[in-house]
């Protein structure tokens, strides 16, 4: 089996096309050809432009990219990158966690590319002190019951754990806490459908609501209240087994996230309800589009808060943000959503509008020894400090 060297990228290349932008367009170049490879389109790749955009630095996380290529190749390029990894690493708020997409190219999924990144992302998470990862395997559409098909313990949903990622996050100590159901809407969503769910859900909502919308920037008014429904957001939604806890938004973060998802070459539509006796937002919902490719969209957060639920606000939201992408993203045509499989509710408004399973992803979570965790911690800071500007310019968002 061939032998892998994984590089760090410690910091961010000036431009594109600066000769240390190999690692980014390396990264693109994989995850390109993994997901087409998996579902047929290049959607859920990482372009390189907007990998140097999460390079960006913010006060509420670390964003450190990982590549592996060839042992024996000593001046690689983005042509021998083989895996890709992501880590995220929360600083205000679950300082114990660390978030972990991996991508390996198809040609080398069986040949130790993921051990490699793996070995690397632990090393990477207990210098940063974090004692719990979570990380995911794909799998299209969900498998019917059988050998080497299991349930998570929440009960919804099936993954093949006899496929080989699975195998090697087993074998890791790597334990299945959920699954997510990966849905596509393909557009236009037919009008009379669109038409009636609206009626439907404003029939049942009462007057005490009503509906806003705004692209790109929260208004002045409304942006304390969304930093309340996203911070419900870590808290309200199913969590299943994960370690994960409340994480804290205020006016800055939401404008912080704003930013960064301008930065990226992205906009975003947001429609709420606003419950008028108290003059808050009791529901939102968010959509994203790369501004470049006009056909994609990504479903963001969803929220209807405990105490509104009940009143089909939920999909009333949903269904006016539908009907405003027409406006706003005319040529969009397809919109990927990710939810909890044993999310039931929201899961049955997706299907209602339109959304199709196309995937069952698994969360895996590991928990590192914490003893070990903090001496790698205590270890990293005194090796960081002498590389500062190096370390600076591998924060990101």
């Amino acid at each position: 089996m061939p032998t892998w060297t994984v590089h760090h990228v410690t910091s961010a290349p000036a431009s594109l096309d600066a000769p240390d932008a190999w690692p980014l367009h390396g990264a693109e170049r994989v995850t390109r050809a993994r997901e087409t490879a998996l579902w047929g389109y290049p959607d859920l790749c990482y372009p390189a432009w907007y990998l140097l955009a999460e390079m960006a630095e913010t006060p509420y996380s670390l964003r450190r990219f990982l590549v592996a290529v060839p042992a024996d190749v000593t001046e690689p390029t983005a042509e021998d990158v083989v895996g890709f990894a992501k880590v995220v690493l929360p600083l205000q708020d679950n300082v114990h966690f660390a978030d972990v997409e991996m991508s390996v190219h198809p040609d080398h999924e069986t040949d130790g590319v993921d051990e490699a990144l793996l070995d690397a992302i632990e090393e990477l998470a207990a210098e940063h002190g974090r004692t719990t990862l979570l990380t995911w395997s794909d799998q299209v559409g969900e498998p019917d019951p059988g050998p080497g098909v299991v349930e998570p313990p929440t009960g919804s949903g099936r993954i093949r754990v006899d496929a080989h990622l699975p195998q090697v996050l087993l074998r890791r100590g790597y334990t299945l806490e959920q699954a997510e159901r990966y849905s596509v809407l393909h557009l236009p969503v037919d009008e009379a459908l669109l038409a009636r769910h609206l009626a439907d859900a404003a029939e049942k909502v009462c007057p005490d609501y009503r509906l806003v919308s705004w692209t790109d920037r929260t208004p002045d008014e409304w942006v304390d209240q969304v930093a309340v429904l996203e911070t419900r957001m870590s808290t309200d939604a199913p969590q299943a087994g994960i370690d994960w806890g409340e994480a804290r938004w205020d006016a800055e973060r939401v404008r912080t996230w704003e930013r960064q998802v301008a930065d990226s070459g992205h906009g975003y539509l947001l429609t709420a309800a606003v419950h008028e006796p108290t003059q808050t937002l009791a529901a939102f919902t968010v959509l994203r589009y790369p501004l470049e490719h006009p056909e994609i969209v990504f479903q963001e957060d969803t929220l209807v808060l405990a105490e509104h639920r009940g009143r089909r606000l939920g999909m009333l939201v949903k269904a006016e943000n539908l009907r405003r992408l027409r406006e706003v993203r005319p040529d969009a045509a397809r919109i990927h959503t990710w939810n909890a499989q044993e999310n039931s509710y929201m899961l049955d408004i997706n299907v209602a509008l339109g959304f199709r399973l196309t995937g069952v992803p698994g969360a895996w979570q590991k928990r590192l020894d914490a003893t070990d965790a903090g001496q790698a911690a205590d270890a990293g800071q005194v090796a960081e400090s002498g590389v500062a500007a190096e370390a600076r310019a591998s924060v990101g968002a």
